[in-house]
């Protein structure tokens, strides 16, 4: 499933999430302007690697945690994890201001390297990408917004499906997906690194923080429900 866009208008232009986007994009041409060579050298010294960070753990490693949240493996690595951005974000950031959001993103962001890291110790992988960080906004998203709709593309043999589901719908089995092949990767191999090179726990740890912090981070104005903010099509 593919989510187009949401049921929900946010009241304020949402700078911080449009910055992170173009944080996220600008650093990612400058990885695409390196050779391979200085793009593994780059990966390897701003990526998080557990087992790295564990034996280190000090101010040189741990800025690895901040820094991995900003740099992505691919065109699709990147543009997956800001188009999901780009549709929940500027409703989160809508209801925390610019700058708790902010502080909420990289807080959710180390959140799911903490995942990561407990639940793969020693990994001497570097993982790198936004995701953990979005899972939290996806979170926050679902308790903020649970009467949302997402309009989703299903693609078809013949022609694709564009249906409304329930945010609570969409996100709720995007969990439960990332939890299963995070269970799984476990009973595989007891480490995600052989598993579909995929980050599985930090997508859960991200995304139980973001449930838990929302509430932290939302401003008072905004903690009663507004019909308003949902509209159809």
């Amino acid at each position: 499933m593919l989510p187009l866009r949401d049921t929900v208008r946010a009241r304020d232009l949402p700078v911080m999430n449009w910055l992170l986007i173009a944080g996220n994009v600008l650093i990612f041409l400058f990885e695409a302007s390196l050779s391979a060579r200085q793009l593994n050298a780059l990966t390897t010294t701003f990526g998080l690697v557990p087992a790295r960070l564990l034996a280190h753990p000090g101010l040189a490693q741990g800025w690895t945690i901040l820094t991995s949240m900003f740099l992505h493996g691919g065109w699709w690595h990147l543009i997956s994890n800001m188009w999901v951005l780009y549709i929940f974000g500027d409703n989160v950031e809508d209801r925390m201001g610019h700058g708790r959001y902010l502080i909420f993103y990289l807080l959710g962001g180390v959140a799911a390297a903490a995942a990561h890291v407990l639940v793969s110790p020693d990994s001497t992988v570097p993982t790198i990408g936004a995701s953990g960080a979005i899972s939290a906004v996806m979170g926050a998203y679902l308790v903020l917004f649970p009467g949302a709709r997402v309009l989703t593309l299903i693609p078809g043999f013949i022609l694709p499906w564009f249906i409304e589901v329930p945010a609570l719908l969409f996100i709720g089995f995007w969990f439960v997906s990332q939890l299963f092949n995070g269970l799984f990767a476990l009973g595989f191999a007891g480490s995600v690194d052989t598993y579909g090179g995929v980050a599985w726990w930090a997508h859960v740890g991200g995304f139980v923080a973001g449930l838990l912090l929302v509430k932290v981070f939302e401003r008072r104005r905004y903690r009663h429900f507004h019909a308003d903010e949902y509209w159809p099509w």
